[in-house]
């Protein structure tokens, strides 16, 4: 399994999440969230904005769809053709296993699940 984080714009969220539910992917995180890029912020005139509000959206997907979803996730919150600074990014981490807390079931990197005793 793969955990993609991806900060957006917050006016391309509802399209990212748009794409990702057309695509078969659902099951997302939204976090409004801020900060800066490479680019230290925004300057307007002597006024440096460095904590620019951007959306974290958050999904786990099998490692084979990795590719697919990070692919969705970059046309849909992509700024014009070419794109744009501040337009966000993506980070990709593996996820060793998940539990579903309602029912107890343990998913393991392999495919395999349990349901854990309490």
């Amino acid at each position: 399994m793969i955990m993609i984080r991806s900060i957006v714009r917050p006016e391309k969220s509802d399209d990212v999440l748009a794409a990702l539910m057309d695509a078969g992917f659902p099951a997302v995180t939204k976090v409004s969230v801020v900060g800066r890029g490479k680019q230290r912020g925004i300057k307007v005139g002597e006024i440096t904005y460095d904590e620019i509000p951007k959306d974290l959206l958050i999904t786990v997907v099998n490692d084979e769809e990795k590719d697919f979803v990070i692919k969705a996730v970059i046309q849909a919150a992509r700024t014009g053709d070419k794109g744009a600074f501040g337009d966000g990014k993506i980070f990709v981490s593996p996820v060793e296993e998940s539990y579903t807390v309602s029912s107890g079931i343990k998913e393991t990197s392999s495919g395999e699940t349990e349901e854990v005793k309490i």
